[in-house]
């Protein structure tokens, strides 16, 4: 099994290949890139449903073992965070990568983050606990965060501010009954080890579907995206100023709480990494005329796993002077 900076690796140079396989479709087979952007739709169900499906719903009791951590986290993924991410992403010249950095920026990820915290040596048991709580968290404030910060961002923008709940229950709502009512039917049916492997499976194969939703966008949309490269290379800088900042504020945090170390690398790591898979979907329905915004979405986890990589050998390096720290990754609780 891979450990979480070797699978980082991975995964970004899969979302960079991703990228330049829709690019070269796109400018050189418009015909077929057209084709390919067509099955963006069914590939955003499938990789919502999967999300759902590899939910940790195990241990929320554990959200009362530690209060002050889990407001600590919540505070700073929920209120802090959008404030920083706001201000900063100010600094893009375009309305359209605003946005896309922006949302990109606020949700605080709900699967990968637990395997850097695991072998940062910080508190798994509280971190899969804030799993499901923040995925609701972000998905109910959705609307809200569109229709906010969309704020002078195009008339079209704020109408999908408007109508962004109903859309996200009618597409949401059924491929995450459909995940979370096939993860109750497995409990029910097949025994522990099997559904651990099940689960397991479709748990790796959530890069691929992001890959394959990328090479969807790109291959559709990288006139649009050529355009202006320099604005999107912006798009990079100022989302790697934003992981630098975000740090600094957990590590104040973290000593004016005096938080224990597994604490301080779980809130290291629930703030360092985002949410960008379901930003993506959730923003191609509630904006489907806005590849921009897509791309900038897609841009920013290019930034984010060598930020997770670097931040989880700082925090190694800490924790060994007094714990060995596993290299595994977390199993998934079936």
């Amino acid at each position: 099994m891979l450990t979480a900076p070797l699978r980082a690796g991975a995964i970004t140079a899969l979302l960079v290949g991703a990228i330049l396989a829709g690019s070269l479709l796109g400018a050189f087979a418009p015909a077929t890139g057209q084709h390919l952007a067509r099955f963006a739709d069914p590939l955003i169900l499938l990789l919502v449903g999967s999300l759902f499906f590899t939910l940790r719903l195990g241990g929320l009791a554990a959200l009362r073992r530690a209060p002050r951590a889990v407001l600590l986290a919540l505070g700073m993924n929920f209120l802090a965070i959008p404030a920083v991410a706001y201000a900063l992403t100010a600094l893009l010249p375009s309305e359209a990568l605003r946005l896309g950095a922006l949302l990109y920026c606020l949700a605080p990820c709900t699967d990968w983050f637990l395997g850097f915290t695991r072998l940062a040596g910080g508190d798994t048991t509280i971190g899969a606990a804030l799993i499901p709580v923040q995925m609701t968290l972000q998905l109910l404030l959705y609307p809200l965060w569109l229709g906010l910060f969309a704020h002078g961002r195009g008339d079209g923008m704020l109408a999908a501010g408007a109508t962004a709940l109903p859309t996200l229950l009618t597409w949401f709502a059924l491929p995450a009954v459909l995940g979370l009512g096939m993860r109750l039917l497995m409990r029910l049916v097949l025994p522990m080890t099997v559904r651990a492997g099940i689960v397991g499976a479709v748990d790796r194969a959530v890069p691929g579907i992001i890959a394959a939703v990328i090479v969807a966008i790109f291959a559709g949309n990288i006139g649009t995206i050529l355009a202006d490269p320099g604005a999107f290379a912006g798009v990079l800088g100022v989302v790697f100023l934003f992981f630098a900042v975000v740090f600094v504020l957990g590590e104040g945090v973290s000593r004016l709480f005096r938080l224990r170390s597994p604490v301080h690398a779980l809130l290291t790591m629930t703030t360092s990494a985002r949410n960008a898979p379901l930003m993506l979907a959730v923003t191609m329905v509630a904006l489907p005329d806005q590849p921009i915004v897509h791309a900038a979405i897609v841009l920013g986890m290019l930034a984010e796993f060598p930020h997770l990589t670097v931040v989880t050998q700082l925090l190694r390096h800490r924790a060994a002077r007094s714990l060995p720290i596993s290299v595994a990754e977390p199993a998934i609780t079936p």
